[in-house]
């Protein structure tokens, strides 16, 4: 997922896609735990796209206030 893609995206649609990645680390720190994480390197990926999703919120709320 790439910064351009999320910047034509509402929004809603950027809480929503934040929200499926929170969950996506909760279960991955579970695997983590239980032993059963195949792949580590997505936990460094979920987490990154995560903030970048609300780099981009930030960014739109600006732009709004700014308005």
């Amino acid at each position: 997922m790439n910064a351009t893609e999320l910047r034509d995206k509402t929004p809603d649609e950027l809480r929503k896609e934040l929200e499926v990645l929170k969950k996506e680390q909760f279960n991955l720190r579970f695997q983590k735990a239980t032993g059963q994480a195949e792949s580590t390197s997505r936990m460094k990926a979920a987490r990154r796209d995560a903030a970048r999703v609300l780099t981009i919120l930030n960014e739109k709320a600006a732009a709004a206030a700014a308005e």
